[in-house]
């Protein structure tokens, strides 16, 4: 697999296969993006040219590949159109046939000026929501409202936001009684929701930000083509490693709380019993004394790098627990944890008859990633996880029951390796 690094960050081609990203960036709290650093205008310089010189599309660095960057970057800040104005979308379009020249300088100041003025709009219309969630709905009104996001236009006035912001609420609060919510609890909640969504982006630091806006630019010349920061990258080796070092629990952000979303079966969270799915925690802290950092409303990849740590060590966790009110401290020792879960899995079902009357055996393999521990193969280890090797096995174990019949059901498969995709063909 090729991937171009610099301490800075990776840039992944369409050489890898579907790959999985996830939220990034350092961790701090409540500060807004600070102008580019030298640094990070050096790894734009660099992303530049290895797209010019390596990307296997051969295409130009021009006007194009800057206008579909600047649709990509603007769908992904506001995908359903609901907080730029069509008047600051004509304002991005002025620049739209020069992104890629002023990042070919290093220069990504455009960038941080949308994403300034997509924070303005968001603390507008967090006003708006606040007044509106206050006014009664009738519902007993035949109204429509536009759901495909191609087909949805920017508001051009605050008469028309104001009014798109209202269908939206109005229709959130449909959805939530139809789940059996009472109104004043669906309008708590969706207070809840927004304010948590205007805080997670207002910590939204440099490193995310140049790779969503080198996202969009990579992106541009293939969907397979991503910019991945220093933290992606250390989370995407995890995901093809299978493997981690901390509590074992998959995490979810709920209306600006981190909740327990599964426990991982033989982590550590699983052998000590106390941690549960559902429960909320609130607070953070390292070591037996070390303080206890409050995680409400704090972005989920910040909560996920103060709970992992090295294997041995300890952390405290803060948890109010499903249906109590009460705050409990949870210490737990972390471990290496493997993610069993994410391996090859195989059965063996029996179908149909044969001539001679016995039943067809058909072999199915389960295959969720192109998995390989690639730190552990640059060391030279022998024995590095690895999906051919594993596949392999299982093919070996097919052959000594007698399988008659292989199916590779890949339906699950988000990508990963190309060198493991490539190898693993050469079984079959």
């Amino acid at each position: 697999m090729k991937r171009f690094a610099s301490r800075h960050g990776w840039l992944w081609g369409c050489w890898a296969i579907g790959v999985l990203l996830i939220g990034t960036g350092a961790l701090h709290v409540w500060a807004d993006p600070v102008p580019p650093t030298p640094a990070q205008r050096q790894v734009v310089r660099v992303v530049m040219e290895l797209l010019r010189t390596e990307h296997l599309s051969k295409h130009p660095l021009d006007a194009e590949i800057s206008q579909r960057a600047l649709k990509t970057f603007l769908k992904n800040l506001d995908p359903w159109k609901l907080y730029f104005y069509q008047s600051d979308v004509d304002r991005f379009k002025a620049q739209e046939d020069n992104l890629v020249e002023m990042a070919k300088k290093g220069d990504i100041t455009f960038g941080h000026e949308v994403f300034k003025i997509f924070l303005e709009r968001i603390d507008e219309r967090g006003r708006m929501i606040e007044e509106l969630l206050s006014e009664k709905h009738d519902f007993t009104v035949d109204e429509k409202m536009v759901i495909d996001k191609e087909l949805s236009q920017y508001p051009r006035t605050p008469e028309e936001a104001r009014d798109k912001w209202r269908k939206r609420i109005k229709y959130d609060l449909l959805v939530l009684k139809a789940d059996k919510i009472e109104a004043q609890e669906a309008i708590d909640k969706l207070r809840q929701r927004y304010r948590s969504f205007g805080k997670r982006m207002h910590q939204t630091d440099n490193e995310e930000l140049l790779e969503m806006y080198l996202g969009a630019i990579t992106s541009a010349f293939d969907p397979h083509t991503s910019y991945m920061s220093p933290r992606t990258v250390k989370n995407f080796d995890i995901v093809m490693s299978l493997k981690l070092e901390g509590i074992g629990a998959s995490l979810q952000s709920v209306d600006g709380y981190t909740v327990v979303h599964k426990i991982i079966p033989g982590g550590a969270a699983d052998k000590d019993g106390r941690l549960k799915v559902g429960d909320k925690i609130v607070a953070v802290g390292q070591g037996e004394e070390g303080e206890m950092v409050d995680v409400v409303d704090m972005k989920l990849s910040d909560v996920v790098d103060l709970i992992r740590g090295k294997q041995g060590t300890k952390v405290r966790l803060a948890v109010v627990s499903v249906g109590s009110p009460e705050r409990k401290i949870i210490t737990i020792t972390r471990a290496q944890i493997e993610l069993k879960d994410s391996e090859a899995q195989s059965r063996i079902f029996e179908e149909g008859r044969k001539p001679d009357g016995t039943p067809y055996k058909i072999g199915v393999i389960e295959l969720p990633s192109f998995y390989m521990d690639m730190a552990a193969a640059r060391r030279g280890d022998p024995n590095f996880k690895s999906t051919t090797r594993d596949v392999k096995q299982i093919l070996a174990n097919f052959n000594q029951q007698g399988v008659d019949a292989v199916v590779l059901d890949l339906r699950r498969n988000g990508g990963g390796s190309l060198r493991e995709a490539i190898d693993l063909t050469g079984l079959f």
